[in-house]
């Protein structure tokens, strides 16, 4: 599978930053018990799935990455950006990093009992979504669980809506269109939560965390 046209405009965005994302963005679970609970609920349901590694996909500075080894996953980072990368590695030494493409992920077919997508298809051309979402549902085992999280749209009639990002132009997805384009390659929803923003958000979006688990057969 070959990466998005516009993986490389990405990636040289979040290298240029990347330090200064890095120290605004790395405790954002503090403030977000509701975020912290579905991270946990989503571990849990990984743990009682049989266990598995647990890719973070969009790792950033990888943050996320090790909340989720502290929260007794086999947890590891792939982020697109080698600055990101290099700053994950460096906070988290005893942790494994990669960089990578959700696109064309280096991971065998069926062999993750989890996949974390945390604000990272928020960056992706609405064409090339399907195919991404394709890819999270090939690396999952049967009975895997997946978390994405993404900005919503305002309709959920309406696929894809654009916006002006502080980094590089990103995208807020329809719920139902995650929901069918989960179904269509056998990763079924469990659940859904729609969180409203806060008066002191910069983005007045409602954010989207959606549970999902792949079928067993």
């Amino acid at each position: 599978m070959v990466a998005p046209d516009s993986l490389p405009a990405t990636r040289d965005a979040y290298d240029a930053v990347a330090p200064l994302y890095a120290q605004l963005f790395t405790d954002t679970l503090r403030d977000r018990p509701l975020e912290r609970a579905l991270l946990a609920a989503f571990a849990e349901s990984v743990r009682a799935g049989g266990g598995g590694e647990v890719a973070d996909l969009g790792c950033g500075p990888g943050h996320i990455t090790a909340h989720l080894r502290r929260s007794g996953l086999r947890a590891f980072g792939v982020d697109a950006s080698p600055a990101m990368i290099g700053l994950a590695r460096e906070a988290n030494p005893e942790l494994r990093f990669e960089v990578g493409s959700m696109a064309a992920l280096d991971i065998a077919d069926g062999t993750l009992g989890g996949v974390l997508s945390r604000y990272s298809i928020i960056h992706l051309p609405p064409p090339d979504l399907p195919a991404v979402v394709a890819e999270f549902a090939r690396v999952l085992a049967p009975g895997g669980h997946l978390l994405i999280s993404c900005f919503a749209t305002d309709d959920p009639a309406i696929p894809s809506q654009s916006f002006d990002h502080s980094v590089i132009t990103a995208h807020r997805w329809s719920p139902d269109l995650l929901a069918g384009l989960l179904r269509d390659v056998g990763v079924t929803e469990t659940a859904r939560v729609l969180c409203e923003p806060k008066p002191t958000d910069k983005r007045q979006f409602q954010e989207l965390q959606l549970l999902a688990a792949k079928n067993r057969s």
